[in-house]
């Protein structure tokens, strides 16, 4: 359930209400509370449990606050997950948000919960896939601030990306011939040189290396004219170089239903595409649609 005093709580209870019944031969474990999920909704479906964690005392409860207390208990929340997915309790894993403030002082390590799920499970190159309705966009580097990313994007790297979203479509969506669209890093895609030599050296090379690996990949295109409509439609998904570039347009397009995947696990994981929302955890406002959205999309692909 994420961080207890963000809004995770409330959405993991009102989306699994929402969606449960639509799936009645899958069976939904929550890891948290059981006093603080049914605080929000106290009848879940007959299909949905609450694995109990005990991981936060009542005292130190405080919605719409950072805090060392909540943190602790969300990452061990997570923690627990992880064990529970390698024991085969579970199939799949829905994380609601957490706050990577307080829980650095637990795990000094902790980035986000791709990095920490890629850990976990022993493997060198995961993605971050965004889903909505039929547009898919993948980020090659992931949270890192904006300065370092042009030295970050190798050719290997771009490589990488492009062949493990070709491998996640097939496996995962049942997709047999992925069409790939990449995104330059410099506006108009460098213009031949003009604006940049990443395209043209770096960017490029990719392309042509998934290409001879019969990845039908192509680009690289100007992101600004990608994400439009009729562009975007022809591709199965859009390879973006960095994190702002791939998500301003699919979360202005698709904010309220948009599913945040890790490609390249070995079980499926999805979680909404929004934050813990402090500044209205505890009142009853938060929306479900994206946490709904991902706990649709775990359960149609386990």
């Amino acid at each position: 359930m994420g961080d207890p005093g963000g809004i995770g709580p409330e959405v993991t209870a009102k989306a699994v209400s929402r969606v449960a019944r639509a799936f009645p031969r899958v069976d939904f474990l929550l890891f948290g509370e059981d006093w603080i999920i049914n605080s929000v909704r106290r009848r879940l479906p007959a299909n949905c449990h609450i694995k109990n964690m005990s991981a936060i005392k009542q005292s130190q409860f405080k919605p719409g606050r950072i805090s060392s207390a909540h943190g602790k208990a969300a990452w061990l929340y997570l923690k627990q997950a992880v064990v529970a997915l390698k024991d085969a309790e579970i199939q799949a894993l829905v994380t609601a948000p957490v706050c990577k403030e307080a829980i650095v002082p637990f795990d000094r390590k902790f980035v986000g919960h791709t990095e920490f799920l890629a850990d976990a499970a022993g493997i060198d190159h995961v993605g971050m896939l965004f889903v909505a309705r039929k547009m898919r966009t993948i980020i090659v580097t992931r949270h890192v601030p904006l300065k370092n990313v042009p030295r970050l994007i190798t050719q290997d790297l771009v490589y990488q990306t492009i062949m493990l979203t070709a491998k996640g479509l097939k496996e995962q969506f049942k997709i047999r011939q992925p069409r790939i669209a990449v995104c330059g890093l410099n506006p108009h895609a460098g213009e031949n040189g003009l604006l940049g030599r990443e395209d043209r050296e770096v960017i490029v090379p990719a392309i042509q290396a998934a290409r001879r690996r019969r990845v039908k990949a192509e680009g690289p295109f100007a992101a600004d004219t990608l994400f439009v409509a009729h562009n975007a439609a022809a591709y199965d998904c859009i390879v973006a170089m960095y994190h702002d570039q791939g998500l301003i347009p699919i979360k202005t397009l698709y904010f309220n239903e948009l599913v945040n995947m890790t490609i390249g696990l070995p079980y499926v994981r999805t979680s909404p595409a929004h934050g813990t929302a402090f500044d209205i955890a505890g009142k009853n406002q938060a929306d479900p649609s994206s946490m709904a959205e991902a706990i649709r999309l775990a359960a149609r692909l386990v």
